[in-house]
């Protein structure tokens, strides 16, 4: 039981910050302080530590930079090796999983064990792992890593357990599968060869065992050169030397003949009956010239050769287009007889291979699909029909179709609302697919116990919205929206669309959704907000535009004088209604020099448009140019359905618009919005006097520093006009550098407009930035930021907190942080990556810190006291800025329907202020048993639904009063705020801070929220140290510290999020979503969550070759390679030439630990019914030879009786 007390009312009473100061509040890291009170309040907390435990759960998307893959035909399961180290094996739906190699080596090609369970991988580290994949999360029994050679192919030949390895130095080694030892026996590459030839025939690029004899194995050298070795008598049968490089080989099923792709684009088809020449040579894509020469062609990387019965054998292969077709996209030829097919790819092709219905080489193939590996998309052809249509995908491969920019996540989410997004969506799915199921259908996989519906919500670089269903820790697309399509296309050379031509304008910034009321926001780039209603009928609508001026001097950030504390918004006051102002985007917008002016970035289409089902736009925000100064980013976004309003804020200010009436209600800086309750005591400007020191800063402080010692300006700060504080980002595949700093849409600067530089001793002057600049530049996914330190030398000499937050939320902001140094850093290159999160800020960055404004960092609206003497709550808007700063906006909204439509809402002045460490992030409330308070909202309706008259459509609205659930607890309620330094918890309306717990003190919170688990609520805490922590509430007791992931790439910290149930997901590369679960109940309901990869499944009989084949020459001979490669017969192999290193557990350890007592019993039932199974069908074979047997008896006989007295010459 926590004991909670409120401030006694004399020390409340003090000043509105007057508690900050206090003892209770000033407390050290890690310690919850409790103040005195004459009441005391109970709550009871139930979480604990033992409640809490991280665990990644599952990965979503595209494999990141893939490198190789394979197939086992028999289970159906696919494996996608990555250049990260990472191996993603797909099954049906909902069996996907991810495994990651330790070392993080790239993955150079997989081997499956088919129908075994288990996966060979080979790594760039020249290191061979096997997989266990009996077991829903897959581990590592075995690796052997090779010290004096590298690694270039591997072979496994079907129901084999000897491993060929061939290597860079044109050696062919030999594992043994089952202990992963290395065989003795070894093929040179000289004794390969013949002892004439004078060059190293490179490395090995194929192995394969001939369909005819097992025991000859053909290895392919770079070179040309082409060896097939008796591994009996251990020596060449036959070797070829060709003048072009081979790149791959692929057999006929028969043994007779085999095909080979070559460098110059051409394929060579041998006859074993004469190697020294080639069969056929092909130029599949190579014209004869008019003098009588092939036209040169791209290398054939890869050829696979099948055949069928019913049809011509396939060829398909990948690359040897002519040269002279440049730009064409990458191809894969599929040629069927006489008919070639050219299916042109949208990315290079990193791998394919053809699924074949036998898992036999010596087989009638029959391919059914090819699955094609691109760099950034994964496609199966259907080679059954005659078009090769594509199947559908059934996995989330296109999360990165546009690059990702933002993320949202929402758990338990109402029923209903993935059933209807899925209808809406189900409407525009593209058509042309193959009607055939998907092949890769693999494990097994069922819907657990513990799921409730989840969505989560991607933005994009194009203005693109897609929700994903992600129930049951599947993923699947539900429905996409499109913002673009709210404004004019930009044309060419047109004003500020000329600016534009080239960049993502639309780019998605942050959403907002209320599930309950369907009711959707989005921010965008282009400093534009746009609100869209639900709706399951198409509509006619006309888009209204509400158009903002949200700009202020710079002059004002930091001292403002008595002429220039005017709210920058319209002329009718500070807390007036201003009305709907329409500025349409002409030549009469501009002033005579061509300064934009009162103008937004994009145009809104002015027409009436047909909208279809789904989202549907009603209200587009957008800030305006002022004075050639672009609009700064928005930076935080609220909306609240049950209100009807919605606010958002950037670095001059915040504006709260009613989207019911279409009117701005509040359009102010963010200074003014302090009135007389300003906790900082401003100067004047004085452009001759340097700014003194003011007493009484320190009081609101927790520290003894004066607030202007962060404000004071350094003038070696700027290097020159228009410069923006930036650190060069080291920006992956598709990404630019633009002037050497980051480009995201996320992460623009909102410099103040007019940077300091240097005017001699009199002090610093201010100067415009040129008309010329464009308001923002190309939108940069979230997915591709990594941070590259140090800082140019020329520019800012030291990275900072504030410049990483500055790319984080796109705003330059300062804040009175309590520790700074004046020491230079000189860092080298590695220390500032290892160090980029974690240093305080040095002295000259924090000078450019001083020079901006206090931007709006979080806001919320929700029920709540204005001010202390408030005896009932009301409706109020609370402000975090990125001083540390809270303010609370009372309003006052009419209840009645009619007249909330008509009636103007009216807000106060700002009542409470509060202060914490730093940029304000998280806003809660908690009644005073504990629980949280929702936020108020309207239940949905459907506006373009027809009208019923009997029942009229009226808002319906559910609210969470703080007082409506605890008549027995008293009035007031619990405000957590959560900064990036520390979290405090107040009691309303007193303004008590109850408790206060410092974070951290080196690094900083990234995201914070406030989520449930367990039936209880905590605090979840993401930090740029990549510590995740959560704390009790109310008490801010630490349960959980976790150091899970080293920040070193932005776009983490962009798309981090928390969600109820235990849950989060944040980008772990440009196409790939990570979910992890902090919960312990998830964790231990994980494995029953998770999909099987595994099913015995019984191996495919291999065909009756028939008499006359096995007679004359088939695959007579059974090869016994137990017989050749083992110790007794082969030796050991060197021990310097590959060291063994055991798994975590082995196979004992793993089949134990793979998912406790259950799963074994489970495991072990299978096992018997297995048996049984083949026990009965041992019987009914043993009895069915019986009867042959005694029927040949019979017959012979028969036939002996027959033939007992006849001559000779009479048969």
């Amino acid at each position: 039981m926590k004991k909670f007390r409120k401030v006694l009312d004399g020390l409340t009473t003090s000043s509105p910050g007057g508690t900050i100061g206090s003892p209770s509040c000033g407390s050290a890291a890690g310690t919850p302080t409790a103040a005195p009170t004459p009441r005391e309040i109970d709550v009871q907390e139930t979480l604990v530590s033992e409640n809490f435990q991280l665990c990644k759960t599952v990965r979503h998307g595209f494999p990141y930079q893939p490198t190789a893959l394979a197939f086992d035909p028999v289970q159906k399961i696919l494996a996608i090796g990555s250049r990260s180290g990472g191996v993603r094996i797909l099954g049906r739906p909902g069996v996907d999983c991810y495994c990651q190699h330790e070392s993080g080596a790239a993955v150079l090609q997989l081997q499956f064990l088919i129908n075994e369970g288990a996966l060979v991988t080979a790594c760039a580290d020249d290191t061979l792992h096997l997989w266990n994949l009996r077991q829903r999360r897959p581990a590592v029994l075995h690796s052997l890593k090779f010290n004096r050679e590298r690694i270039t192919f591997c072979h496994l030949p079907f129901q084999s357990k000897w491993l060929y390895v061939g290597t860079e130095r044109g050696n062919t080694h030999i594992v043994n599968i089952e202990s992963f030892i290395l065989s003795g026996y070894v093929i040179m590459w000289n004794k390969a060869i013949e002892l004439s030839t004078k060059t190293h025939p490179g490395p090995v690029v194929h192995l394969s065992d001939s369909p005819k004899d097992e025991g000859k194995l053909l290895i392919g050298f770079e070179s040309g050169t082409i060896v097939q070795w008796d591994l009996r008598a251990k020596k060449a049968d036959f070797r070829i030397y060709y003048d072009e490089a081979i790149h791959s080989v692929s057999w006929h099923h028969e043994g007779k003949q085999f095909m080979c792709s070559h460098s110059d684009g051409s394929l060579t088809l041998w006859n074993l009956r004469n190697t020294t020449r080639p069969f056929q040579v092909t130029f599949p894509h190579g014209k004869i010239q008019k003098d009588g020469r092939k036209e040169s062609c791209k290398p054939i990387l890869k050829v696979e050769y099948k055949t069928s019965r019913s049809s011509e054998p396939f060829v398909i292969f990948s690359g040897g287009l002519s040269y002279d077709k440049a730009g064409r996209r990458p191809t894969l030829t599929i040629m069927h007889g006489k008919a070639i097919t050219v299916l042109e790819m949208d990315y290079p092709i990193v791998e394919f291979m053809v699924l074949c219905e036998t898992p036999y080489n010596n087989e009638v193939q029959e391919p059914y699909a090819v699955v094609v590996l691109l760099e950034k998309d994964l496609i199966v052809v259907d080679l059954t029909q005659s078009n090769f249509p594509v199947f559908e995908n059934p996995y989330p491969m296109d999360i990165h179709e546009s690059p990702v920019t933002c993320t949202a996540y929402f758990a338990d989410c109402p029923p209903d609302i993935i059933p209807i997004l899925y209808s809406i969506g189900a409407k525009h799915k593209k058509t042309g697919y193959s009607q055939k199921e998907w092949p890769i259908s693999g494990g097994t996989w069922t819907l657990g116990s513990h799921t409730y519906p989840e969505i989560i919500i991607t933005g994009h670089a194009d203005g693109s919205i897609k929700f994903w269903d992600a129930s049951a820790i599947t993923l699947q697309m539900l429905y996409k929206l499109k913002t673009s399509k709210v404004f004019e296309k930009p044309k060419p050379g047109e004003g500020r669309a000329a600016e534009l031509v080239e960049e993502d304008p639309f780019a998605v910034q942050m959403v907002s959704w209320c599930p309950q009321s369907r009711i959707f926001c989005v921010v965008g780039i282009s400093a534009h907000i746009i609100l869209y209603r639900f709706s399951k009928y198409d509509a006619n609508t006309q888009i209204v535009s509400l158009e903002v001026r949200l700009q202020c001097e710079s002059e004002d950030v930091i001292s403002p004088s008595e002429n220039e504390n005017n709210p920058c918004f319209s002329e009718q006051g500070s807390h007036s209604p201003q009305p709907h102002h329409q500025h349409p985007a002409s030549p009469g917008n501009r002033t005579p020099e061509g300064i934009k002016d009162s103008i937004p970035c994009l145009k809104v289409k002015d027409r009436v448009v047909r909208v279809p089902p789904g989202y549907q736009s009603e209200l587009v925000i957008q800030l305006l140019w002022v004075d050639g100064e672009p609009p700064q980013q928005i930076t935080s976004l609220d909306i609240n359905s049950a209100y009807g309003l919605l606010a958002f804020g950037n670095c001059n200010g915040v504006a709260v618009v009613d989207y019911l009436q279409k009117t701005i209600l509040l359009c102010m800086s963010t200074l003014d919005l302090y009135g007389a309750a300003d906790p900082y005591q401003r100067l004047t400007r004085s452009p001759r006097r340097n700014r003194q020191s003011t007493s009484g800063l320190t009081e609101l402080t927790d520290n003894q520093q004066s607030i202007d010692m962060e404000r004071s300006k350094s003038p070696t700060s700027v290097k020159g006009p228009g410069r923006k504080l930036s650190l060069p980002t080291d920006l992956k595949t598709d990404l630019d550098h633009v002037n050497g700093h980051c480009t995201s849409p996320t992460s623009q600067p909102c410099s103040a407009g007019k940077p300091r530089i240097p005017m001699g001793p009199e002090g610093p002057r201010l100067t415009r930035r040129g008309p010329g600049r464009p308001p923002f530049r190309k939108a940069q996914s979230a997915a591709c930021m990594e941070i590259s330190l140090p800082v140019s030398h020329t520019e800012v000499g030291h990275a900072s907190r504030r410049a990483m937050l500055q790319q984080l939320h796109g705003v330059t902001m300062y804040s009175h942080d309590e520790h700074h140094t004046t020491a230079s850093y000189c860092w080298s290159e590695r220390e500032s990556r290892e160090n980029s999160f974690s240093r305080s800020r040095s002295s000259s960055v924090s000078s450019i810190d001083r020079d901006t404004k206090e931007a709006v960092t979080t806001l919320q609206f929700g029920e709540s006291y204005g001010r202390k003497s408030d005896a009932l709550p009301t409706p109020c808007l609370w402000v975090g800025t990125s001083l540390g700063v809270v303010l609370l906006i009372p309003m006052s909204i009419p209840t009645d329907q009619e007249e909330r439509m008509e009636e103007p809402v009216t807000i106060g002045p700002s009542g409470a202020v509060l202060m914490l460490k730093s940029s304000v992030l998280r806003f809660a409330f908690l009644d005073l048993v504990g629980a949280l308070i929702q936020s108020p909202y309207e239940v949905w309706r459907d506006l373009n639904a027809p009208e019923d008259p009997d029942r009229p459509r009226r808002r319906k609205l559910v609210h969470f009063s703080p007082s409506s659930s605890q008549d027995a607890c008293g009035d007031g309620h619990l405000a957590v705020v959560c900064s990036e330094r520390q979290a405090k918890v107040f009691l309303m309306p007193s303004q008590s801070c109850l408790f206060v717990h410092n974070i951290t003190e080196s690094s900083f919170v990234l995201r914070a929220d406030v989520v449930s688990v367990c039936n209880s609520v905590c605090l979840a805490c993401f930090c740029a140290n990549g510590h995740v922590m959560t704390l009790s509430l109310p008490s801010l007791r630490p349960l959980m510290d976790v150091n899970y992931l080293p920040l070193t790439d932005m776009r983490i910290a962009r798309t981090f999020c928390f969600t109820n149930g235990g849950q989060a997901l944040y980008l772990s590369s440009p196409t790939e979503i990570q979910r992890i679960t902090y919960s312990q109940e998830m964790c231990d309901n994980l494995q029953e969550m998770l999909g099987e990869l595994f099913t015995p499944i019984e191996t495919p009989e291999a065909q009756n070759r028939g008499f006359l084949k096995g007679f004359f020459g088939g695959n007579a001979h059974t090869f016994d390679r137990e017989e050749l490669f083992g110790e007794a017969a082969a030796g050991k192999a060197s021990r310097s030439l590959a060291q063994h290193i055991p798994g975590q557990g082995g196979v004992e350890g793993m089949k134990v630990a793979a998912s406790g007592a259950v799963g074994e019993l489970a495991r072990a039932r299978i096992a018997l019914d297995e048996r049984g199974q083949r026990l009965g069908e041992l019987e009914e074979r043993t009895a069915l030879m019986m009867t042959s047997a005694e029927t040949f008896s019979k017959h012979a006989h028969e036939l002996m009786l027959k033939c007992k007295d006849k001559k000779w010459y009479q048969f």
